[in-house]
């Protein structure tokens, strides 16, 4: 079972494959704020995925769309409602005021 590491807390858990970042996140006990209910459209579960990128989904369309309407959008950006694990380990980096940024 892959693990998803989340930052800047270091906590890692298990993670089931086909699971959404989002989901495992919260499980985690981390504070992030999904206010779409999942569906791409608010974007406050902007994440950066630092490592294990190939392992998870890939972006699709409605993801890809509102990013381009975020601040702070890099190459490892994801929403962590649209983005599936796969079989490999994740790390991720949590935004916002709870995570320093």
């Amino acid at each position: 079972m892959p693990t998803l590491t989340i930052l800047p807390s270091g906590k890692t858990i298990e993670a089931e494959q086909g699971s959404r970042l989002l989901d495992a996140i919260i499980a985690a006990g981390e504070k992030i704020v999904s206010k779409c209910g999942g569906e791409a459209k608010c974007g406050a579960c902007h994440i950066f995925v630092q490592e294990g990128r190939k392992s998870v989904s890939k972006m699709q369309r409605e993801e890809n769309e509102k990013l381009d309407t975020i601040v702070g959008v890099g190459s490892k950006s994801r929403l962590a409602c649209q983005t599936l694990f796969g079989a490999d380990n994740v790390t991720v980096e949590l935004l916002g005021f709870d995570s320093g940024f």
